[in-house]
């Protein structure tokens, strides 16, 4: 199949152009690098040793989604081209919704222009809001979300279900990502925030090279273990893999599908921050600061309707992950910019 990569130079977007190009598909990259780096596409076609064919441009702009779809033989979309932070999302409310919804509706409309009806949608587990329960199944109800960025995500799950009911030529995979990270295991693509990052690992990475004194731990009080917040940590390659997988799904006209990808095991800050110092060997200073806006005390997946349906799931464990996010740090220490 020939792929439309809507955001395909940030961090999960990259990844999966790189297993897509190993499993046989063709990618179209279209990213407007506010939060990536046109270094990547070279870096991408070193590791596949494929042309990979790219778009500067926003999703936003419907002239340039016009020509792309008008100039490519495009079979179907993954879509990645979001903001992304929790946290700025609060202070940013506008500037989420506008691109996020906004960019999407866009894009989904000069889809159905050029019958082009497939689309898989980097969603998050953000919809669940304070889940109902642990671990979170896809049948858990969605919740109230708990900022900005993930109402966005909820709200245009609403929005690509409804249009795929209204039209059953559609083709709509929903994959509701946990938290991402590592790199890939060449160490030359990776997690690159532009200014400071709003992820955890990336801070953790940045201390351990020096380019930030202390990784600050954003509440200690939450009712886990350790007082600090518990995620579902997802190596991004694995991820990346999902997105093959849900190719499938797409051939098979599958209509709508809902999957959570993650690894069904939760690890709070501290324990994040320890399996990286034992994997790097760098001690990380860390203070306590104040609860963020918008956090919940504990997150993980069960991720076995992907399993089941999809023949995915997570292979790498939190110490390839923390190997594999130091491997690219130290090997890039100013990102994309060395």
């Amino acid at each position: 199949m020939r792929i439309l990569v809507a955001g395909g130079a940030g961090f999960i977007g990259s990844h999966t152009v790189v297993e897509l190009a190993e499993a046989g598909h063709e990618t179209v990259i279209l990213d407007n690098f506010s939060n990536s780096s046109e270094k990547v596409i070279g870096r991408i076609e070193a590791i596949t040793g494929k042309k990979i064919t790219f778009y500067k441009a926003d999703i936003l702009d419907k002239g340039a989604l016009e020509e792309i779809f008008s100039k490519e033989k495009i079979d179907a979309v993954i879509h990645f081209a979001g903001l992304k932070a929790v946290a700025e999302s609060v202070q940013k409310p506008w500037e989420y919704y506008e691109n996020n919804i906004a960019g999407t509706l866009t894009l989904v409309d000069v889809m159905r222009k050029h019958g082009v009806k497939n689309i898989i949608f980097s969603s998050s587990a953000t919809v669940y809001g304070n889940p109902a329960f642990i671990p979170i199944t896809e049948e858990c109800p969605k919740g109230q979300c708990t900022n900005p960025y993930g109402w966005t995500k909820s709200m245009l799950e609403q929005i690509l279900s409804d249009i795929q009911k209204a039209d059953k030529e559609w083709n709509v995979i929903l994959l509701r990502y946990f938290n991402p990270i590592g790199a890939h295991k060449s160490g030359t693509i990776g997690e690159n925030p532009s200014g400071v990052p709003n992820n955890l690992m990336p801070y953790i990475t940045q201390v351990a090279v020096g380019k930030r004194e202390e990784l600050g731990v954003f509440g200690n009080d939450y009712n886990t273990p350790d007082g600090t917040g518990v995620r579902d940590y997802i190596h991004v390659v694995d991820l990346a893999k999902g997105h093959v997988k849900a190719l499938k799904k797409i051939e098979e006209n599958a209509g709508l599908k809902i999957y959570n990808l993650g690894t069904g095991i939760g690890y709070s800050v501290i324990d994040i921050v320890k399996n990286f110092e034992e994997a790097s060997g760098v001690k990380i200073p860390y203070a306590i600061k104040p609860r963020r806006a918008g956090d919940i005390d504990t997150c993980y997946s069960d991720a076995s309707r992907a399993k089941e349906e999809l023949g995915w799931e997570a292979e790498n464990g939190i110490r390839e992950m923390c190997e594999d996010s130091w491997r690219w740090q130290k090997n890039n220490p100013n990102g994309y910019e060395d």
